[in-house]
């Protein structure tokens, strides 16, 4: 079975992840939990979660407040609207900044995998224009590439909840897994 340069790229951007986890000092595992640390759990790659897909951005970019797991307020701009059916079912998903002259847009969500075979508060993902845009303009948005915020592995961090409106009906089979600490 030939492998694609898409699941090479990906297997090798876990791999490299895996690395890091184990023996980096800025690591979010803690140095006793990464002694037996054999790596993260993903599903496989799997080519019907990734989308090259129109940003429907908003006319009118309004500001929403999001807690985060330590109870800070964080604001975000919400920049844009994602729209793609998987399994059937029409889905949309918010696309955040955290300030109007970013680059990247933030993207959280919660699926019905969330809570039981994923991480309960939600993933996410980066989208950044020159690495995550055809040269048709459409942005590549790719669930292969969902992961844990850092809180999921060390309560040291505050990361964003996933704010409702990005909450999936459908189950999204791809990315990163719930970490069994």
């Amino acid at each position: 079975m030939k492998v694609s340069k898409w699941e090479n790229e990906i297997k090798m951007e876990r791999k490299q992840k895996d690395i890091f986890f184990s023996g980096h000092p800025q690591s979010p595992i803690l140095s006793e939990k990464s002694l037996g640390f054999e790596g993260l759990d993903y599903y496989p790659p799997d080519q019907k979660y990734r989308f090259e897909i129109e940003l429907h951005k908003h006319t009118d970019k309004e500001s929403i407040n999001v807690t985060d797991t330590q109870g800070n307020e964080r604001e975000f701009v919400r920049w844009g609207e994602f729209r793609f059916k998987l399994h059937d079912t029409e889905c949309k998903l918010q696309a955040y900044k955290s300030d109007p002259g970013e680059e990247r847009l933030f993207i959280p969500f919660k699926d019905a995998t969330s809570g039981k075979e994923t991480y309960g508060s939600g993933r996410y993902l980066d989208l950044e224009s020159g690495r995550h845009q055809t040269a048709e303009g459409k942005w590549i948005l790719d669930f292969n590439n969902a992961y844990n915020p850092w809180c999921a592995y060390s309560e040291f961090y505050a990361c964003p909840f996933t704010p409702p409106e990005n909450w999936l009906k459908v189950r999204v089979y791809a990315g990163e897994k719930d970490y069994k600490k």
